[in-house]
């Protein structure tokens, strides 16, 4: 069975990994306590293929936890391995484009000091979705607009362009320190407005509808369920 039901050709169909970028557009930058200033480098962390769905599964609300908080975020797919892979050549090792609602879990990402491991990688938090968009197909990554809906509530709303850390520029950043490899998954980080910092913050609730939407790529939809 295909991961998330994305068409992928075999040898990409599963992940060997899966990085996230945090932090990676300045309006999100600015909603920490240092955020005039533009991080050097990006901040990374993993998440487990177990923690995605595919498009119009449900995403699952855990009893551990009341705030379950979504990231809507554009992912890409790598085609092509590499080590050091210089930025002029980044998009010969892309497969394809797709979705990404990062779904977290926002108190476990504080359980700890210093990583956001925990509330990343509950088991079907996230999504991923509908469709990969081959490479060729995306006439600029610089220039894709993204939106995050919920319950018809745009709540999220950025492009690509203002993005810290180019998609370029990501791909040589982690292939300098691991090789990439066919089927591995970049998601390139979320705007500013995760309902985490509305005040009262607006966690997702059994039932609520989240649509993260790019025009180039589609409409990545998903309902949250309670688990159980």
């Amino acid at each position: 069975m295909a991961f998330c039901g994305l068409d992928l050709p075999g040898g990409l169909d599963r992940p060997g990994m899966i990085f996230c970028v945090g932090v990676n557009y300045p309006a999100r930058n600015e909603e920490y306590k240092d955020g005039k200033e533009l991080p050097p480098f990006p901040s990374l962390f993993p998440r487990s293929p177990f923690s995605f769905v595919g498009h119009e599964e449900p995403i699952i609300l855990v009893p551990e936890s009341e705030q379950f908080d979504y990231e809507g975020e554009i992912a890409l797919i790598i085609g092509k391995g590499g080590r050091r892979i210089p930025r002029d050549q980044a998009r010969e090792h892309i497969h394809g484009l797709t979705l990404c609602n990062e779904g977290s879990y926002r108190d476990w990402i504080r359980h700890a000091k210093f990583n956001v491991t925990q509330g990343k990688n509950w088991d079907r938090s996230g999504s991923l979705g509908p469709s990969v968009v081959p490479i060729d197909e995306i006439e600029d990554l610089n220039n894709l607009d993204l939106e995050t809906w919920v319950n018809g509530e745009l709540r999220q709303k950025d492009n690509t362009g203002r993005m810290i850390f180019p998609i370029d520029y990501i791909i040589n950043y982690i292939s300098t320190f691991t090789t990439l490899t066919p089927g591995d998954i970049i998601v390139t980080g979320t705007p500013v407005g995760a309902g985490a910092r509305f005040d009262p913050p607006k966690w997702l609730k059994e039932g609520d509808e989240v649509i993260v939407k790019c025009p180039q790529i589609g409409e990545l939809r998903n309902v949250v369920k309670a688990e159980g």
